[in-house]
């Protein structure tokens, strides 16, 4: 237990097997101090050397924040020049492998998302480690193409318990590796989704997570729920961000199964959009479920932008193409 934002399995001794949880400062010195990972210091007590109970004293809203407020730390940035910027060129080699500039996403679409395959239904936890892992991957951070080969390589498939080993959908090739699946979609323009479970994109908030499946192709995440910041990054990245009103729902969906998203061209805050799921190749009927979405007004112009830079980017031109009285 730790009270450090980093809760990958092995992050503190490589080990695999090791599950780390995450818990306030307060707790884990609690549990530190109890040695015990049930005791809850709300109502328990500790045997002191000397016979007696010891009691935590529960925080107040007193000492939530400093009295005198926290530091103003806008000064140690600076900000750049605005004269000239336009005429900085930004030079990066074709041939680097560690740096790639960024081509913005096509905008998103205006009707209904059809007939889109399963690309990975994700069983158990998946942080955003499992969906782009850290280690040796770090030097193509820059390079979004190249760091997008270890997409969701880490996340166990429930197709097959695997991790890295997924059906092509089109072709009926077994145990190909995430990414190159997912390349073999975009190729010919076949949207996917990815099934997720609780708490989908927990960890740390690395926005790659979002970014790479965004860059492959993936047009929606539909989770029992999402961790926020991953599910604030897909939105920000145009990716659908989808719970099921019925979690039960999940465990009906199979990887082979197609997926059809309703209601895109309707979007409003808190409205659901309605997802059709069609079995492959058994003769059964398709059915339909609910889902949700929490996007606002703004991210939903993301959604149709085609992510919130492009949103940004459009407004700059807007502005600059208005005419000035």
């Amino acid at each position: 237990m730790t009270s450090y934002n980093r809760n990958f399995t092995g992050r503190l001794d490589g080990n695999p097997a090791t599950h780390i949880f995450l818990a306030s400062p307060e707790m884990v010195m609690a549990k530190i101090f109890s040695d015990d990972l049930g005791f809850n210091p709300v109502t328990d007590t500790i045997a002191t050397q000397d016979g007696n109970e010891f009691k935590f004293e529960l925080p107040t809203d007193d000492d939530a924040l400093p009295l005198n407020g926290f530091s103003d730390a806008d000064h140690v940035y600076t900000f750049p020049p605005s004269a000239g910027r336009e005429s900085v060129q930004v030079q990066i080699s074709d041939s680097s492998e560690r740096l790639q500039r960024l081509s913005p996403f096509p905008p998103g679409p205006t009707s209904d998302l059809d007939n889109c395959l399963i690309l990975i239904k994700v069983q158990g936890k998946c942080t955003t480690d499992h969906i782009t892992p850290a280690g040796p991957w770090f030097r193509f951070r820059g390079h979004l193409d190249n760091i997008s080969n270890n997409t969701l390589i880490g996340a166990v498939n429930a197709e097959n318990g695997k991790v890295n080993s997924v059906t092509n959908w089109l072709t009926g090739e077994r145990g190909g590796a995430v990414p190159q699946t997912a390349r073999a979609y975009k190729q010919v323009s076949q949207p996917w989704v990815v099934i997720g479970d609780h708490n989908y994109g927990e960890g740390s908030s690395r926005e790659h997570a979002a970014l790479q499946p965004r860059h492959l192709g993936c047009v929606a995440i539909i989770a029992k729920s999402f961790a926020r910041i991953h599910e604030t990054n897909l939105k920000k990245q145009g990716v659908l961000a989808l719970t099921f009103t019925d979690e039960e729902d999940y465990n009906h969906v199979n990887s082979s199964d197609r997926i059809t998203i309703h209601g895109v061209a309707d979007l409003e805050p808190g409205k659901t959009l309605t997802v059709r799921v069609l079995p492959t190749g058994k003769g059964e009927e398709g059915w339909t479920t609910q889902v949700r979405h929490t996007m606002s007004l703004e991210e939903i112009e993301y959604f149709r932008a085609g992510s919130a830079l492009n949103l940004m980017a459009n407004r700059k031109k807007s502005t600059e193409s208005s005419p000035r009285l």
